[in-house]
């Protein structure tokens, strides 16, 4: 056969070569996909499964509405912040300086100070986790926890590696959820009612329960992974607006989900201990729920959330860095996330407080620090449209937004005593 390919004479002009415009759809997509489960994953982490089993044993049905409430104000949170960040093709501390000179150092210092908390929290969730599953020692759990992550982010092309894991774990977490709901028989009906007409309402839960899901550098997880995968500028805005609220319907329906899981275990009769030093809520409904088998799905389905919201809030808490030094980018940026895990860990082995109630205060702290950030992108959003040029923002969204930011710096006031008070149980 005859070879009929011609080489172009010297000197002669070269035809550019084209993109392979299915490959960068289909990388454009994946992280899309990435970025909605990695907020997905960061929002139902160990501190919210813990959480969810602490206050559903406490209210009950009740707490149904904390769920509800959890979720509109995640919607308002993360369809403002997503898309101002994207828009504007900055993160969101370099952002909040240009709005403000010097508020983006503030955020960052305490988006950072809650991701440390929660990764805290995060070790101690996949300790817990191993424990339940393989009866580890929960902090020799944490530790293996944790070198697993770190190996994560030391392998090449650790973004795509990344993107993967969470989207598997993700996936693996709902279908052992929703099969331990099905064996709980929850009184859905009840469930129901009161997720709209609660017996009850405790300002102090849902803050927490808030804080566990959307607050700290949750908000910022899936926008920041958008802005690293080459998602910025308003032609993407339809995009980022399917990724998150894909992402939020996900962690809506998954937070429900474990919550009827649990809210079966305990319309049963069972009284789950929320208190001691060794207590692990969340553990013993599903025990109660499936027996040994459920316990072995409880470790399952906790160390899955530990280890994604280890990634998450290491990964988020370090995109926030460059704003104090623009070396920490590129594969500094993975060693500075190396870093963080193990200090997250260091603090984890020598502290002494029980791992359950640490997962609670960490979405209280995080749930306190929310506002402080929301009312910087709403300033952003009324009043500094130059910084989003040729785009015109949605009036209704700023509406909604701000009222999410009154009604946490409400929550956050009421609930701060509460939230600081557990440190001393």
């Amino acid at each position: 056969m005859t070879n009929t390919a011609t080489t172009p004479e010297p000197g002669a002009p070269v035809e550019p070569q084209r993109p392979d415009i299915r490959s960068l759809a289909r990388s454009r997509r994946n992280s899309l996909i990435g970025a909605l489960f990695l907020m997905a994953t960061s929002a139902i982490g160990p501190g919210f499964i813990t959480q969810t089993a602490t206050f559903t044993s406490q209210l009950g049905a009740a707490f149904a509405f904390g769920i509800l409430a959890s979720v509109v104000i995640d919607f308002a949170v993360q369809l403002n912040v997503w898309r101002m960040i994207t828009v504007t093709g900055k993160r969101a501390p370099e952002l909040a300086n240009l709005a403000i000179p010097g508020s983006g150092y503030v955020l960052a210092f305490l988006i950072v100070l809650g991701g440390l908390v929660f990764n805290i929290g995060n070790t101690a969730g996949a300790g817990l986790g191993l424990n339940a599953l393989f009866g580890l020692d929960p902090k020799i759990g944490g530790l293996i926890s944790a070198l697993i992550a770190i190996a994560l982010f030391l392998v090449k092309r650790a973004g795509m590696v990344v993107d993967r894991v969470v989207i598997v774990a993700g996936l693996a977490m709902i279908a052992l959820t929703v099969i331990v709901a099905f064996i709980s028989q929850p009184p859905v009906g009840d469930a129901l009612r009161q997720t709209v007409w609660p017996d009850e309402i405790n300002f102090a839960t849902i803050t927490t329960i808030v804080g566990g899901t959307v607050g700290g550098y949750i908000t910022y997880a899936g926008a920041h992974r958008l802005l690293d995968s080459g998602t910025a500028g308003a032609a993407h805005v339809k995009q980022v607006n399917r990724a998150a609220f894909s992402g939020i319907l996900i962690t809506g329906i998954m937070r429900y989900v474990l919550f009827l899981a649990i809210l079966g275990v305990v319309a049963g009769g069972v009284i789950i201990d929320t208190s001691g030093a060794a207590a692990n809520p969340a553990a013993q409904a599903f025990q109660a729920a499936a027996g040994e088998t459920g316990l072995r799905l409880f470790g399952a389905v906790f160390w899955i959330a530990a280890i994604t919201s280890i990634i998450g809030s290491a990964y988020t808490s370090v995109s926030f860095l460059p704003v104090f030094s623009k070396k920490l980018v590129g594969r500094r940026a993975d060693y500075a996330t190396v870093a963080f895990i193990l200090v997250s860990l260091a603090i984890y082995l020598m502290i002494g407080t029980a791992p359950a109630t640490l997962l609670v205060f960490v979405g209280g702290f995080n749930g306190l620090i929310l506002p402080i950030g929301l009312t910087i992108f709403m300033y952003i959003g009324w009043f500094r449209a130059d910084l989003m040029p040729g785009y015109r923002y949605p009036r209704w969204l700023l509406i909604f937004g701000t009222s999410a930011t009154l009604l946490t710096w409400y929550m956050a006031v009421v609930a701060v005593g509460p939230i600081f008070s557990l440190l001393s149980t």
